[in-house]
């Protein structure tokens, strides 16, 4: 099988990469036959792991601006129950187009919303990772506990419990392989589905060796309704029904207790951080160091589009070193390495990936190189990427398969496919969307060089 060998990184060093798999990194010499990646200078890590999404989303930025998480979702529920498969396969072309340009090789969609029952949703997403070359853990999620029950989503919006369960068995049998595309059980949230369902979708999940996402903790709110409807806080609801455990992560967890840290910890159940969302809604700040030192896997996720409205991942990294830092009021919380962990392997231990998020040999050869001409003149390359300005990844390897390549993509015009998602976004405008007098585009740069401390060249 011939070698693919990465070159004249500034860090960490050459990485050889054979059959999809890091063979070295190191100080390699050179073989016959050799496929050289150049790196230019630039800075190598682990692809970067999106431990929570919802894809979908993309079509409903800019909405509910000053909203809480309660507000924000009574706002937009409606809106997305217009959705249909087509409209998800458009969002997610960009969302994980955007996703792969910022150096994600892996995303965890949690996508709970299915109109109609049409499970054909799942199937778009799927598909849309196929085309821009990503990994995708596919959360098929659920909602049964619809407004005249007490649930917070409008009844049309939610599903019967043995359909949701039926539908879930077929997307596994359609798409879980294991590598690729990982399908996962997800029911949404305490205060949109019920216990059963909660109960039978860990079950299944345990029967077919799947793991289990839910969101849990992210508001005041939810706790408050957690106790009212079940006389207990959400982790100990989670816990009474078998939701605590290695096999679980979590969407957010910000609002947790000492022992709840502890119990997370001890049962090794992971959380995924979302830092730029939960500031945006004003939920609070997760206690990721906390989490850490108590043995909890925690990753980075974006969360979806409508309330992180970058879509990326890498501005991920700097905010979850500022907001450690803010909610304890300690400078040395985080440090920049410790940021970069969270977003690749912390991230790959949140989804049971122990063959993803290390740049060592033996893992899968997903990788992203940035340009940093703009960081030359700081000591350590870590802590500059980190801190430094917001960029786009000169190139992205997924099994060592170019996915992006001079900071654009190698599957996808991501121009053409903002225009789609435009275009389709525009009919859920409450004036019906009127055409704008130019053509969207999204930022871009005169050449890979300028992608260094800027948003970046189109890809």
């Amino acid at each position: 099988m011939t070698r693919t060998v990465v070159r004249g990184a500034r860090w960490p060093a050459d990485v050889a990469i054979r059959d999809g798999w890091i063979e070295a990194v190191g100080a390699i010499p050179p073989e016959d036959g050799d496929i050289v990646v150049d790196a230019a200078g630039g800075i190598v890590t682990a692809g970067l792991v999106n431990t929570h999404h919802h894809l979908y989303q993309w079509l409903t930025r800019g909405r509910a601006v000053g909203s809480d998480l309660f507000g924000w979702l009574t706002e937009l529920y409606p809106v997305w129950a217009h959705l249909d498969a087509e409209d998800v396969h458009a969002a997610a072309l960009v969302g994980l187009g955007e996703l792969a340009v910022s150096g994600c090789t892996t995303a965890a969609d949690h996508h709970y919303v299915v109109p109609g029952g049409d499970d054909a949703v799942f199937d778009a997403l799927a598909d849309a990772a196929t085309q821009v070359g990503i990994r995708l853990h596919l959360a098929r999620g659920s909602m049964d506990l619809g407004e005249s029950d007490g649930g917070l989503p409008p009844d049309h919006l939610v599903e019967d419990r043995d359909t949701i369960l039926i539908s879930t068995a077929a997307v596994a049998d359609r798409w879980h392989d294991g590598e690729l595309i990982v399908v996962t059980v997800a029911p949404c949230s305490p205060f949109s589905v019920t216990p059963e369902l909660m109960t039978e979708s860990a079950e299944f999940a345990r029967s077919r060796g799947l793991r289990l996402h839910t969101h849990l903790a992210e508001t005041i709110e939810e706790q408050y309704d957690c106790i009212d409807r079940f006389g207990c806080r959400p982790v100990e609801y989670a816990d009474e029904l078998g939701w605590i455990d290695g096999d679980v992560w979590l969407a957010h967890g910000i609002h947790l207790d000492d022992g709840e840290v502890a119990r997370l910890g001890a049962a090794g159940t992971g959380v995924a951080h979302c830092p730029s969302s939960n500031a945006r809604l004003g939920a609070g700040a997760c206690r990721v160091t906390d989490l850490v030192a108590a043995g909890a896997p925690v990753g980075l996720g974006v969360d979806g589009p409508a309330s992180n409205e970058v879509g990326g991942l890498f501005a991920e990294l700097r905010q979850a070193l500022y907001t450690a830092r803010q909610r304890t009021g300690r400078a040395a919380d985080m440090l920049p390495p410790e940021a970069l962990r969270l977003a690749t392997e912390g991230g790959a231990d949140c989804l049971g990936r122990p063959d993803l998020g290390r740049l060592t040999p033996g893992h899968r050869a997903d990788l992203a190189i940035w340009p940093a001409a703009d960081l030359d003149d700081i000591a350590d390359p870590v802590d500059a990427l980190v801190l430094g300005p917001v960029r786009r990844a000169r190139t992205v390897l997924v099994g060592g398969v170019t996915v992006v390549e001079d900071g654009r993509l190698t599957g996808l015009d991501l121009e053409a496919a903002h225009r789609e998602l435009a275009r389709r976004a525009r009919r859920l405008w409450p004036d019906g969307g009127e055409p704008p007098t130019t053509t969207p585009t999204t930022p871009t740069a005169a050449d890979p060089a300028e992608l260094a401390g800027t948003t970046g060249k189109d890809a």
